[in-house]
């Protein structure tokens, strides 16, 4: 019998997988099997007791928006240092940076004055674990009473399960992948309509995640979502329809017009108009003071 030869294109697997470097993508330089730090590099530490090593990605964007959030509801104990990890230049790779987070992946926290009293400093990574160490640490933004508690961290954790197929599978493949594929654009594109269905549903009868109050559920989920029903992710409004998810929508805007989301947005922030841009935050003067258009 002769071999069967697979048509152009198709892609058999090896019986063991082989690194071959480079594998092609905008991220190829920084993707790797192995874990680990790939070089010595001391992360430095400013006057707050709370220092964050992020970019302002999504994840990035909702640690800084937690942030100022806190800030702006009193809590002067949240006053932060942040400093910028460019991952693009294998900044999460460094020694310091791995003792933070394992994973090397932003955001990571480092609080110096612990809330429970043990040995400080405490080291936080993963964005949800994060929101959720910050809000027990102040008692805010995560409700009090039993039921709607529950339903915030339901949201919380929908959107740590559910923003990897929107960035890692959608947004790799739409925008990011060397070539164009129909098959998995057209499953993940599939999935993400289906979450912002899941997404419009919800707030049909709910002007937040979790009910009638804003919370860390909605911080969680509107850098990823929010933005993408704003036409700010991917470029993929129109591809996507998501003028068609309407209550997202509204909710989006709302939360977008709120000043410690403005803020929050823009720290670590390395892309877009250099007024909106403050790629370290280290006073609430920064923001008025060191934007990039005002350092030139």
């Amino acid at each position: 019998m002769s071999e069967i030869t697979p048509p152009p294109g198709d892609y058999t697997p090896p019986r063991i997988w082989t690194w071959q470097q480079p594998n092609g993508g905008q991220f190829a330089s920084i993707n790797r099997p192995v874990a680990g730090a790939t070089h010595e590099k001391t992360l430095p530490v400013g006057r707050h007791p709370l220092q964050l090593y992020s970019l302002a990605t999504p994840n990035g964007v909702k640690v800084t928006v937690m942030l100022e959030e806190l800030l702006a509801l009193g809590h002067a104990g949240a006053e932060y240092d942040a400093w910028l990890i460019r991952i693009q230049n294998g900044d999460q790779f460094g020694s310091g940076f791995v003792d933070v987070n394992p994973n090397s992946k932003i955001p990571a926290l480092m609080d110096h004055r612990p809330a429970h009293g043990g040995p400080a400093p405490q080291r936080v990574f993963e964005s949800g674990a994060i929101l959720l160490y910050l809000a027990q640490k102040f008692d805010a933004l995560l409700p009090a009473d039993p039921a709607a508690r529950a339903e915030a961290l339901s949201w919380l954790f929908w959107q740590m399960g559910s923003a990897p197929y929107l960035g890692g599978g959608f947004g790799h493949f739409y925008a990011y992948a060397p070539s164009k594929m129909q098959y998995p654009i057209d499953r993940f594109t599939m999935e993400v309509k289906r979450q912002l269905d899941v997404l419009n549903r919800r707030l049909t009868d709910n002007a937040y995640l979790a009910g009638s109050d804003y919370s860390i559920a909605d911080i969680a989920v509107w850098p990823w979502y929010g933005n993408l029903a704003l036409g700010q992710q991917y470029n993929a409004g129109e591809f996507l329809q998501v003028h068609e998810y309407t209550h997202v929508v509204r909710w989006a805007r709302a939360i977008a017009e709120r000043p410690a989301v403005k803020r929050g947005r823009m720290v670590n922030r390395t892309s877009g108009e250099p007024s909106e841009q403050l790629h370290e935050r280290h006073d609430a003067s920064d923001f008025d003071l060191k934007t990039q258009d005002k350092l030139g």
